[in-house]
């Protein structure tokens, strides 16, 4: 039967019902990886409600976060907060490359990655890859002036199919991948495991750097561990950091960082700082932000420090004895002015 939501989106597929979580005014989120809580926000309009190839898809009006997006009765979005989210998520990478041309966004189809990723003059090519073609579509129907305010820019180059097949195909490519997915649940379940990260490496230019949505410490520390341990074997630099948002589970979403480069201080020390116009524009990010994003509470740090990279390549061979010569050189050096003085 049709929706019976007067205020629904024409996009809402004819003839199937989607289980709308909102009750007596109230939406709830469904309990995917948080079993035992649940976040509710109140409800002033439906806007849209639909079912998309690959999942549920509702937009609402709240109360007190303004526009809400939900993916399978999941919050993605607010406009009130989404800034937490989608400024860390991209500008620590950015910002941790010395200079980044080309960037490469997984998922993101609301748009607010791909925001933050054309605030970067000195990038020249985006490729944002997104299995749902419908959460782009409902994305710039509702969130033109909030999120999707750039697929048109002439840098973009919008896909609609399968990251982990996609990224297959183009070796050395980026500089920064984001993988802005959902919970690794439904469609982006293959975005979490090792196949994955292993072509995402492949896909990356020498030096560059992933950043990855990096699930909750406080709901789950053994997913991020395993995740840690998975990307040390194949990365020089692996690290993990957070940011605060409210409507996201416990208040907390972290960020999985790998980096192909070893250079000292790699990702937790931002190479640039945000030029005056662009700072103006943002809510959350700063160099100072990004330096403490990495400052993780004790339970965390206890769980993440024997998983955290940071190794500079080994000298070879020959580079060790040319410092050994270059040593016993000045030792012998002393010795003789000593017996001389």
């Amino acid at each position: 039967a049709p929706s019976s939501c007067p205020h629904c989106s024409p996009l809402a597929p004819a003839g199937q019902r989607i289980n709308m979580p909102i009750k007596d005014g109230w939406f709830t989120e469904s309990e995917v990886m948080w079993p035992g809580q649940r976040f509710a926000l109140k409800v002033e309009e439906v806007l849209h409600e639909g079912r998309s190839d690959f999942q549920d898809v509702l937009v609402f009006q709240s109360s007190t976060y303004g526009r809400v997006l939900c993916l399978d009765g999941v919050i993605q979005l607010t406009e009130r907060d989404e800034a937490a989210y989608q400024e860390m998520i991209a500008h620590i990478p950015i910002f941790s490359h010395p200079n980044p041309t080309s960037v490469l966004i997984v998922g993101g189809g609301d748009g607010g990655v791909l925001r933050e990723v054309c605030r970067h003059a000195g990038i020249t090519k985006i490729t944002m890859c997104e299995i749902d073609k419908q959460v782009v579509d409902v994305s710039k129907k509702y969130f033109r002036h909030i999120t999707a305010t750039s697929f048109e820019d002439p840098r973009v180059e919008l896909l609609f199919e399968d990251a982990a097949k996609f990224v297959t195909r183009r070796p050395e490519s980026y500089d920064v991948v984001i993988v802005d997915s959902s919970d690794p649940v439904g469609p982006a379940e293959t975005l979490f495991t090792s196949d994955f990260y292993a072509a995402l490496k492949r896909s990356l230019k020498p030096g560059g750097i992933i950043c990855n949505q990096g699930e909750c410490q406080w709901l789950h520390l053994d997913l991020i561990a395993k995740v840690l341990g998975d990307c040390g074997k194949a990365f020089d630099t692996v690290e993990y950091a957070f940011t605060t948002i409210p409507t996201y589970p416990s208040g907390q979403i972290g960020f999985l960082l790998c980096s192909l480069s070893a250079a000292p201080d790699m990702l937790r020390e931002p190479r640039r700082a945000p030029p005056p116009q662009m700072q103006a524009q943002l809510r959350y990010y700063t160099p100072e932000v990004h330096r403490a994003a990495f400052v993780l509470p004790r339970f965390t740090e206890q769980v993440v420090a024997p998983l955290r990279k940071n190794r500079a390549p080994l000298l070879p061979r020959n580079a060790l004895s040319l410092c050994a010569v270059a040593a016993c050189s000045v030792v012998g050096t002393l010795l003789l002015s000593r017996r001389s003085a």
